[in-house]
């Protein structure tokens, strides 16, 4: 009963720390990382900014961390049949590599700073994906050097936003997968480097810590109601429609952080 009692007056504080409107912005940010988990890519970046709006930059990365950890296990569960390994080996250890710069690069940035950057990666993002929609001649490099630059781009932009989603969509674009490969590929890398950035940000940043995880556990449910809702939505997307989604999901939301 103590314990019992414990508990509901923990969340009661939680509850209570934060106005209806912001508990809207983290609900709604959930749904959207299983949305994203699910397969609807681009969309990731709507609840960056939300949960930003509510966190601030730095701080939010460690209340989105567990929960997409949490969408990550859900897709590898659902895609893990199309997963494609010679992607997923060659990505990986640069993105960890990525990770670790921008563990030590972002560890001591101030607010301002770290919005800057994020701004400067969107603009980059938003480049890239506008040539590929209007030139015909616009061809992304599918070499190793290609997986390496992106590799190291993708774990880096992690690290300090929760911001790889876009260009690991750039990256799997190139290769022209199938919508379920694309899926299921993403889901294994991300998986695992959201894993290994756990003790990074639990540990070095300190962005993770008990106020942080109940609100987590009180998002559950909605993480696992976006995934289902997304699940249904990308069966009924064909494979040219799954392609032009991502574009423009991914563009919108990036113009979306730019002019939070």
């Amino acid at each position: 009963a103590l314990v019992l009692t414990k508990a509901h007056f923990l969340y009661m504080t939680i509850l209570d720390a934060y106005p209806i409107q912001h508990w809207f912005f983290i609900i709604l940010a959930s749904v959207v990382i299983g949305l994203s988990k699910s397969g609807i890519k681009g969309i990731d970046m709507l609840n960056v900014t939300l949960m930003a709006i509510v966190f601030g930059s730095k701080a939010s990365t460690g209340v989105i961390l567990p929960l997409l950890c949490l969408g990550d296990i859900l897709s590898v569960l659902y895609y893990k049949r199309n997963v494609q390994w010679q992607h997923f080996w060659k990505l990986l250890p640069w993105m960890a590599i990525g990770i670790l710069i921008g563990v030590f690069i972002g560890q001591d940035l101030d607010e301002i700073i770290f919005k800057k950057i994020m701004a400067g990666i969107i603009i980059l993002t938003v480049f890239i994906l506008v040539g590929m929609e209007k030139s015909k001649d616009f061809k992304i490099p599918n070499g190793n050097a290609f997986a390496i630059i992106m590799g190291l781009i993708c774990g880096f932009v992690t690290m300090i936003g929760n911001l790889a989603g876009a260009f690991s969509n750039i990256y799997f674009l190139a290769f022209k997968m199938s919508k379920k490969d694309f899926i299921g590929t993403a889901a294994m890398v991300f998986l695992i480097i959201n894993l290994f950035k756990l003790p990074l940000q639990f540990f070095f940043w300190k962005n993770i810590n008990s106020q942080s995880l109940l609100i987590d556990v009180l998002m559950i449910p909605f993480i696992i109601l976006g995934f289902l809702l997304g699940i249904k939505i990308v069966k009924k997307i064909n494979e040219d429609n799954f392609r032009r989604m991502i574009f423009i999901l991914t563009s919108l939301g990036a113009i979306l952080i730019l002019i939070k």
